[in-house]
């Protein structure tokens, strides 16, 4: 259901593909957590802009590594701020809740694609992916 509405809504609005606003559904669980805020309840357990950046951030980089840029921008997202133009036209559609003091810009800024994810991009090699035995053992 949600899916469907999300879908319905980025072809409507048109800037920005589906798979973004599923994605920052999908992101907003580490969003929490990173937050130390997944035993809060309520309004407690809301996250600010940059909390949800850096959500989306860990998440992209675990899913696309140093692709992650180029992913985000063939979804339409150009910089941070489209995250927070996502987020906004979640709300208005009641699909996501938002404070009084949540603002769009609070989205400003918050890193370089390029500077996240190409730039700074470590090979994480505790990833049990590189230990898995080899067909030759």
């Amino acid at each position: 259901m949600e899916d469907d509405r999300c879908r319905k809504l980025a072809l409507k609005d048109g800037r920005y593909s589906p798979e973004a606003f599923l994605f920052l559904f999908e992101s907003l669980g580490l969003a929490i957590r990173l937050a130390g805020k997944e035993d809060a309840t309520g309004g407690d357990r809301h996250v600010t802009g940059q909390e949800v950046l850096a959500g989306m951030r860990a998440y992209a980089t675990k899913l696309f590594g140093p692709l992650a840029a180029q992913v985000w921008r063939s979804w339409g997202i150009q910089r941070t701020l489209d995250w927070g133009e996502i987020v906004f036209l979640l709300v208005e559609a009641e699909l996501l809740n938002r404070q009084d003091t949540d603002r769009k810009e609070d989205f400003a800024d918050g890193f370089d694609l390029d500077d996240a994810f190409v730039h700074s991009y470590r090979i994480d090699v505790s990833d049990d992916t590189f230990n898995a035995p080899r067909g030759d053992e």
